[in-house]
């Protein structure tokens, strides 16, 4: 276990322990989070989820250097009264509970309004109220499109990093129009970062908000029928790895155009980290957490994915290994989408000196061996199954 003496922030100062309650602490974030702090800090964690699939290897009883040190509370957030007194009994709230997979905000709208913005409001009255800091995950998508996107297609300033690159304090934040539901996501997500921000500027909150640009690495979202619903979709990392697994073509909503940049969840990991041992920095700031080295289309990471998965699985490539389809077949009616997504880090940079490290290939050969080694065998057997049953 991490010494308590040994650790410093990032002013000379010692470290003491503190108490963080995390709200999602089951998920994909959450889970690598919790490892980090149990395996490398002093500091305790009140684990809040409905799941806890993903950290139950942290949960066992007293055999690890850290029992006693994490706790799981199984609460839904929408309607327990047990989240006051955890939030009280924390010295930071970590929030990482939502709905946050593009399938959904146009199917289920209303849920995702719920979860992003109505759910989390008690989250900030009781962090707020009780004078607790509170580290809250907001979205890169609460930028929606670039202002480049709106110039011609062949228009030289497209090309320009000031009408793609996107800021925390100054690029504006454009949706589509309302009938585009896909935006009901970013847009309950900006209301709460704006409510945050009113929160600290009237009422002294301390908060830091983190927008993350694509994280990705083993444990994210689920593989349809396996371990999650198979009706579901989940995002772009867990669908081309599904299609991979099952040896599919991977499908290219609209031809795979939209550009985006990923960043290995490691490497976001000790960004986060450095908020919460640093509140004299965090504190009040807005963060992009993303790698703007790591930028593709959404085809070229398709390809780069297949490349990478012959190599670790030894399978070999399809002859087709991609097919278009049109956003309102994958997604149903009124999809839309951001263009670029290329986070500015200046302000993390200033602030915490952080910078991230993992090449795109390095981190998708990391995740697709995750995902080969924990998937191959039970994508088998489901694909097996209907056969069998005959």
């Amino acid at each position: 276990m991490a010494s308590t003496t040994s650790r410093v922030d990032l002013d000379g100062n010692p470290i003491k322990p503190i108490t963080i309650c995390m709200i999602g602490a089951g998920g994909f974030i959450g889970s690598h989070l919790c490892e980090k702090l149990m395996s490398e800090t002093p500091h305790t964690v009140l684990a809040v989820d409905v799941y806890n699939d993903k950290i139950k290897h942290l949960l066992e009883p007293d055999s690890l250097p850290w029992a006693g040190r994490i706790q799981f509370h199984r609460i839904n957030i929408k309607h327990d009264s047990r989240l006051e007194g955890l939030i009280k009994m924390a010295d930071l709230t970590i929030n990482l509970a939502a709905i946050c997979t593009p399938a959904d905000y146009n199917t289920r709208p209303l849920d995702t309004i719920y979860s992003n913005f109505i759910d989390a409001l008690p989250v900030v009255k009781y962090c707020s109220e009780n004078n607790k800091r509170l580290i809250h995950f907001s979205t890169c998508e609460i930028y929606g499109k670039t202002i480049g996107s709106f110039l011609p297609k062949d228009h030289p300033l497209r090309q320009d990093p000031e009408f793609y690159v996107l800021k925390e304090d100054v690029s504006p934040c454009i949706f589509g129009p309302i009938e585009k539901q896909r935006w009901s996501y970013a847009c309950a997500k900006q209301l709460i970062e704006r409510l945050i921000y009113a929160e600290g500027a009237e009422n002294g909150l301390e908060f830091t908000i983190v927008r993350p640009f694509n994280w990705i690495g083993p444990r994210m979202d689920f593989i349809p029928g396996v371990d999650g619903p198979s009706e579901g979709v989940p995002r772009v990392l867990a669908c081309f790895s599904n299609n991979l697994l099952r040896g599919e073509p991977l499908k290219l909503v609209d031809g795979g155009q939209s550009q985006r940049t990923f960043i290995y969840i490691k490497d976001a990991i000790e960004a986060v980290m450095l908020m919460i041992e640093n509140p004299a920095r965090a504190n009040g700031q807005i963060f992009n957490v993303g790698n703007p080295n790591n930028e593709v289309t959404v085809k070229q990471l398709a390809e780069m994915m297949t490349e990478v998965y012959c190599k670790v699985s030894g399978e070999p490539s399809l002859e087709v290994p991609t097919v278009d389809v049109s956003s309102k077949e994958f997604y149903g009616e009124g999809y839309d989408d951001s263009d670029k997504r290329i986070p500015d880090m200046t302000i993390i940079n200033r602030q915490l000196g952080w910078n991230p490290k993992t090449s795109l290939w390095d981190l998708l050969e990391s995740t697709l061996t995750y995902q080969h080694r924990t998937y191959a065998e039970a994508v088998k057997q489901a694909i097996a199954k209907p056969v069998a049953s005959n």
